[in-house]
Formats: structure tokens, C-alpha cells, sequence
């Protein structure tokens, strides 16, 4: 064990700080794993290691009583439940993975369980927001009179098109190629967590859509440069997620909602319309790409929630 240390160090000279390094790169080149992804890993490993450096601790050899007092000390600073959960996802796969490469034998982590968080309901936009928003960047405003749109309006009604239509992540939007866009099929291949590949069937609305981006947006955006990226910014380059992500905010606020809204809130939206339509789990799972039927089931309680309220509303003795 070392000393207790006076001072916080520098994040780069944290020990252990190049195992939290390499770690993270083994994130992106093996599994596949999202920027976003990535720094919420780093963010929570880093979080670790400047904690071990007060307390006087080696990261590698802690205890398991040690490492309840950490866990205990984000509780008490009032951290909510799914942020503690979240640290301790990211120190279970770090231990993992350092036994694995044989940088220590220690793994306090793989006996302790999660703190049970409340159970929340995804955040789901009704069928008149979807509405809303999937007009706002259109040929035509909300009272029917047509509209001018710039290459960046169709670059973007493209974008929330594709969302909506296929549920994808915006992360998967963000590395859409356009090799990967078949539109005599109706389908769309995307690259999910850990690269995993799965088709997506496209409704002919948003294949219109994208299609005109394609041909009339696209040439322009891009000027002079060259790329197969599908979402193209107004200089010619690859659209981060980030970037994907100020442009939904900002036709979010166009369309006057709730700009707390995210992405997700369309993913959300679309698998609990495919449900309420009448699909079944294990289709919505796959077009999600949901490694775990469980995770899918969660949209099960959101359709009954509304048939509730539906029901509330309508039957005489309710």
C-alpha cells in the first residue's frame, strides 16, 4: 500500500493511469465501442484512480471492503443509483480485463452487486410530437404552405426520418455509410454496440426521404471532398454523434418540444409503436439489436401504461 498522498495528482500521473489507457483501447479496437461509450468509461475509471490516490490506495489491490467504502462515499454524495451502478460496471470489466491481460490476480469487484435502482419507464414521444417533429425540417410548414429547404434541412429531415423509421442509436446514424443504405430492399445495415451488424427494414417515407438528401443535399455539402459517410456537415466531413445530437436539439426547438428530449426518445418511441402496433418482442428485440430479450420487455410496460390511461378514459366504470 502507499502512503496517503496530501495532494490530488494530475490525471496523468495517476497511478495505474495507463492500464485505464490501454483498457479504453481495448474498448475501441475489440469491441467496437462507441466514442461516447469510451469516455464514459474513462470518466468513471479515472473517477477510481483519483480516489485510491486520496485515500492512499493502490487501484489494483483494494479490498472489497475498500471498494464498499467507495461505492458508499458516491451514495452519500448523493449520486443517483443508475451512476453508482454505472461506476461499477465500468471497475467490473476493468478488473476483468486486467486479470485477463495478467496485470494483477485482485478482482474485489466480481462478488458485489449493484445497488437496486427505482424502476423507470423510458421517456417516450407521443404520436403529435413524432408528428411535429418529423415535419418541422420538411418541403411544407405546419400550416400546409410550402417551405424552401436548405441542404442542411434535408440532411436533417433525413436524419430524423432514419431514426425514427429504424430506431437506430444515434451513434449508429452518426457511422451510416452509404453503401449500407438499400434502397430498392427497403433496408439499412448499421453497426451497433460491440459492431455488431443487423439489417433494419426502411419505410418507403423515410427511403424518399433519405433518397432526395442523397441526390440533391449531399453533393452540396460535401463541395470538393470525398467520404462514405452517409450524414455530411455543411463543410464536407462526417457528422459525429455530437454533432448529430445539436442538430436534433435544435429541430426539437423548431418544433417547439421539450428540449430535454434526446435521441433515444426516438428509438423509445419507435419500438413502442411497433408494439402497440401489434409486433412481436423478439422482432422488435432484433431491430433494436438488444442483446437480451429483457432489456426489450421494458416497452411491454409502456404500452400497458397507455392502454391504462386509455382505459381510464373510456370505460364508464373506470
Amino acid at each position: 500500500m502507499v502512503g496517503r498522498q496530501a495532494a490530488v495528482l494530475d490525471d496523468a500521473a495517476l497511478p495505474h493511469r495507463a492500464d485505464v489507457d490501454d483498457f479504453c483501447a481495448m474498448l475501441v479496437v475489440e469491441q467496437g465501442a462507441s466514442d461516447h461509450t469510451v469516455r464514459a468509461y474513462r470518466d468513471d475509471l479515472l473517477a477510481y484512480l483519483r480516489w485510491a490516490a486520496r485515500m492512499g490506495l493502490d487501484p489494483l489491490a483494494v479490498t472489497y471492503r475498500q471498494l464498499r467504502r467507495y461505492l458508499a462515499e458516491l451514495d452519500q454524495a448523493r449520486y443517483a443509483r443508475t451512476t453508482i451502478k454505472r461506476h461499477l460496471s465500468a471497475l467490473r470489466s476493468f478488473f476483468r480485463w486486467l486479470n485477463a491481460e495478467g496485470r494483477t490476480d485482485n478482482d474485489p469487484v466480481s462478488v458485489m452487486q449493484a445497488p437496486k435502482s427505482a424502476h423507470r419507464l423510458p421517456k417516450v414521444m407521443t404520436v403529435d410530437d413524432m408528428k411535429a417533429l418529423l415535419s418541422v425540417m420538411g418541403p411544407v410548414d405546419r400550416e400546409g404552405n410550402p417551405r424552401p429547404q436548405t441542404p442542411d434541412d434535408l440532411r436533417d429531415q433525413a436524419l430524423l426520418e432514419f431514426l425514427f423509421s429504424c430506431g437506430a442509436r444515434i451513434s449508429e446514424a452518426s457511422g451510416l455509410l452509404v453503401e449500407w443504405v438499400d434502397f430498392p430492399a427497403l433496408e439499412v445495415k448499421v453497426f451497433g454496440k460491440r459492431a455488431k451488424e443487423r439489417l433494419i427494414p426502411l419505410s418507403r417515407g423515410a427511403a424518399e426521404v433519405m433518397e432526395r438528401y442523397l441526390r440533391e443535399a449531399r453533393p452540396q455539402l460535401l463541395g470538393e471532398k470525398q467520404s462514405d459517410r452517409f450524414f455530411i456537415s455543411n463543410r464536407g466531413n462526417p457528422m459525429s454523434a455530437d454533432s448529430l445530437r445539436k442538430r436534433f436539439k435544435r429541430a426539437l426547438a423548431l418544433a417547439g418540444l421539450d428540449e430535454s428530449l434526446s435521441p433515444h426518445a426516438v428509438r423509445h418511441s419507435f419500438a413502442t409503436t411497433l408494439l402497440e402496433g401489434g409486433a412481436d418482442l423478439r422482432s422488435v428485440q432484433d431491430m433494436l439489436g438488444h442483446a437480451s430479450l429483457s432489456t426489450t420487455q421494458i416497452y411491454t410496460h409502456v404500452s400497458v401504461d397507455r392502454l391504462k390511461n386509455v382505459h381510464g378514459q373510456a370505460h364508464p366504470r373506470a
